[in-house]
């Protein structure tokens, strides 16, 4: 600041010397009229000599200030980062952007918005450390694949970069696709092999947005459809997906209504022993809505565990289950609980607050763990795992061989029963790697003392291959489809199988 004052009064005093000098000059000439030498000499040159001088120092207080700025912006900048990726702040990033989206009418913007694949299971599994070297890692890749982009990190998992002057969602796509490739690659961390993935949501301004808000919405909208597909994937928003995102809005208006009025309705799905005797219901839970009809539990149920109203969904499910238990007259009933629900610190305590309320006792429910979303080695699902079956409650894999479902969950959560996939018992027949899954599935679930159970069982061959191959407990269309709950109870009261009914 002194160097500016210092400045400021050099240029003041140099203003007051061009008055003098000019009016000693005007009054010169005015009183020496002609003399136009005295004039140029003593007025005019002095005056150029002073302009220059101020020319220059304009020129040097400008350059003075914008090294001053850049300083300044470096500064706060560098304050504004993550100490471990150098990702901007989640703040810092945001502003930058909206002078960036200001600026896209003239310039276009390219917007991607990445969420990390499994960093939590990273960090449970492996210890921080190994989550770091992944953030870092992580950031190594998007600095070498777009270095010319601004970086933030919006989040734990999720980040973002712009790239100014581009606005084809191919060529965003290509990049995205090879970011993941390069994340694909495995790299050595404390003896291990470190992969990383991440799901990839892509938009540009103006043409999806002209605000931060709404490009920032647009490409949230890419990247959950994206998650919803599998993850690892790049999609870019598309307009059609806000048709999407209000029915899904709908649908959850809609469910947390049916759930309020009772509008919902259990089926029930009978499982057969060994001697073809009823083991076990499986309560299936219905919405047959008054307007769109028959809503399949695919449809709804992966948006109720998008936010709370899964834990609504699925204690109503249980009250219900609970109350019908009672008029059954089966050994045990089996619910399905969503890995998003046993997510919740405090789940195991409230499911048995729920059974303590109905009277029915522990050992005749059981918790049928399901592939809609991945389960976490986590403390909180271990401890809420833990907690329910030390009350008495059995635990089964659901669709085991499927989707999420694998041999990890057997070595790191406590099971009572496998539910073997029915993709695995309809192909058994004509597919030996099939019938060998199935085998092999059944021994070692006699190793380690769990049941075992064939699910999708719609012919007499694929019963007797299935119970050939270890099952003993079988379920499926063969021997009795889901039923409102007064055709279970008026089947399962006759002296005859359901198989035969069937």
């Amino acid at each position: 600041m002194s160097k500016y004052r210092t400045m400021a009064l050099a240029g003041c005093m140099a203003a007051l010397a061009l008055v003098v000098v000019l009016g000693t000059a005007l009054e010169a000439a005015f009183f020496n009229r002609g003399s136009l030498v005295w004039l140029i000499a003593a007025g005019i040159l002095p005056c150029f000599v002073l302009l220059l001088v101020f020319w220059f120092g304009y020129r040097g207080l400008k350059r003075t200030l914008i090294e001053a700025e850049h300083q300044r912006r470096e500064h706060v900048a560098s304050i504004n980062r993550d100490a471990l990726t150098g990702a901007m702040t989640r703040g810092y990033f945001l502003a930058e952007l909206k002078t960036l989206v200001r600026r896209s009418t003239k310039t276009p913007l390219a917007f991607l918005q990445f969420d990390m694949d499994h960093l939590k299971s990273i960090n449970d599994g492996f210890g921080h450390a190994a989550g770091d070297a992944a953030l870092l890692r992580f950031a190594q890749v998007i600095a070498k694949a777009a270095p010319d982009a601004i970086f933030g990190r919006l989040g734990g998992d999720e980040f973002a970069i712009a790239i100014p002057g581009i606005d084809s969602k191919a060529a965003l796509i290509r990049l995205g696709q090879h970011i993941l490739a390069e994340l694909d690659n495995p790299v050595a961390h404390s003896g291990r092999d470190l992969r990383l993935s991440a799901t990839i949501g892509v938009a540009v301004a103006p043409e999806d947005g002209a605000t931060v808000d709404v490009l920032m919405s647009k490409a949230d909208l890419a990247l959950y459809k994206g998650k919803r597909s599998g993850r690892s994937k790049v999609v870019a928003f598309e307009a059609e997906m806000l048709a999407e995102e209000r029915h899904q809005r709908f649908i959850e208006r809609e469910l947390r209504t049916a759930i309020l009025l009772n509008e919902l309705q259990l089926h029930y799905q009978p499982v057969f022993g060994p001697r073809n005797e009823v083991v076990s219901v499986e309560a299936l839970v219905r919405w047959k809505h008054p307007v769109r009809g028959l809503i399949p539990p695919s449809e709804f149920v992966p948006i109720a565990e998008q936010g709370d109203l899964i834990d609504k969904l699925g204690e109503w499910v249980l009250r219900r289950a609970c109350r019908d238990l009672e008029h059954l007259g089966v050994p045990a009933v089996a619910v399905n609980v969503s890995a998003a629900e046993l997510r919740r610190e405090g789940y195991a305590a409230r499911f048995a607050k729920i059974l303590e309320v109905a009277g029915v006792s522990p050992d005749r429910l059981i918790v049928e763990v399901t592939e809609t979303a991945p389960l976490r080695a986590g403390d909180t699902e271990r401890v809420n795992l833990r907690a329910l079956r030390e009350t008495g409650i059995k635990i089964a894999i659901d669709d085991f061989g499927a989707g999420h479902a694998s041999l990890a969950y057997l070595r790191n959560f406590p099971f009572d029963a496998i539910k073997i996939d029915r993709t695995y018992i309809a192909n058994m027949l004509t597919s030996r790697v099939d019938a060998v899954i199935v085998q092999a599935i059944a021994r070692l679930a006699r190793v380690l003392d769990v049941e075992v159970v064939a699910e999708g069982i719609e012919t007499a061959e694929q019963r007797d291959a299935a119970r050939q191959a270890g099952c003993a407990a079988v379920q499926g269309y063969l021997l009795a489809r889901p039923m409102p709950l007064e055709q279970c109870v008026a089947i399962l009261s006759r002296d005859t199988h359901v198989a035969s009914a069937a």
